[in-house]
């Protein structure tokens, strides 16, 4: 008897490019659990380009607790593998397509889980960090050098800048943009001085901001073209042993300065929440308490997305 149901298209025949555009309305978590295991077409179509332009893990959190050592935080094991499993999925279907990285503010990610996915993203443009993880200097200088393309940073916290910010200028020269939020002192304003004095834009919203820093950063960097300090709290640090001083408004001569910067966006405001949730933390907002991803949050859009 001949078989009726045999001129019925099949999933596995559809148009790659459609499949392809069907395929775009999937997340990550979506695309890595299963589709590009159907078939060979499907795997193929899974592997477009068009797909991985962005891997973003933005809701991809770690189990953790601190400790008092180094790394300063343990991991769960199932979360360690997790992230593991996403990466090793995820960089071999994109084959090398991923222009920018997006990682959750609580996501913990070890040295060997970030050598491993720059040694697959070796065009990556834009690289958003967590706050602050088990990634040690070798770590974070082995992908640096691995990333010539890089022009976009976001990294809530540095710790140490100026080894970080001698590599990005070693190694990658087209950088333009970089966002933290911290604290922003004069180490910090001097290390910018000296390895990225052709950065474009800044973002330094929700940091603590010392008012010396900020007028080093207005001097030094004069291609600067855009300056978000937003939600801040800016600090007078006056010579010993006169204690330090919250500013909550700018002197005349520091707005001055700010007015050749292209778009300079400023708000310490007592009506907004933002200001408010700042100073009530004491200049190092605890993103935990508020609205989930409210971290990732800018004024300023990003060069690469």
């Amino acid at each position: 008897m001949e078989d009726g149901g045999s001129n019925i298209p099949k999933w596995g025949d559809l148009d790659i490019d459609i499949l392809v555009k069907i395929l775009q309305s999937f997340n990550v978590f979506e695309l890595i659990s299963g589709i590009a295991h159907v078939c060979s077409t499907w795997r193929l179509a899974c592997c477009d380009p068009l797909l991985w332009k962005t891997l973003d893990l933005s809701i991809l959190e770690s189990n953790y607790i601190k400790i008092p050592l180094e790394p300063y935080v343990w991991v769960d094991d199932p979360s360690h593998k997790t992230l593991t499993r996403v990466l090793k999925i995820s960089l071999n279907l994109s084959r090398g397509s991923i222009l920018t990285l997006i990682l959750h503010y609580n996501l913990y990610i070890s040295d060997d889980q970030l050598t491993y996915t720059a040694e697959r993203c070796p065009r990556l443009r834009r690289l958003v960090m967590p706050a602050w993880n088990r990634i040690k200097r070798t770590g974070i200088c082995t992908a640096i050098r691995t990333w010539p393309d890089l022009e976009s940073l976001t990294m809530p916290y540095i710790a140490n800048p100026p080894y970080l910010m001698e590599e990005i200028a070693k190694n990658c020269k087209k950088f333009a943009e970089l966002k933290i939020m911290g604290l922003c002192d004069t180490t910090m304003a001097s290390t910018l001085a000296v390895f990225l004095p052709n950065l474009k834009v800044l973002s330094l919203r929700c940091s603590t901001i010392w008012k010396e820093a900020l007028v080093i950063i207005l001097d030094s960097l004069q291609n600067l073209e855009v300056l978000n300090i937003s939600h801040c709290v800016f600090i007078e640090v006056p010579p010993p042993p006169a204690p330090n001083k919250v500013l909550y408004q700018l002197d005349d001569s520091i707005l001055q300065k700010a007015s050749r910067v292209r778009k300079f966006i400023m708000c310490s405001c007592d009506s907004c929440i933002m200001c408010q949730r700042i100073r009530k933390d004491e200049g190092l907002i605890r993103w935990h308490k508020y609205e989930k991803d409210l971290w990732k949050e800018d004024e300023v859009g990003s060069l690469a997305v």
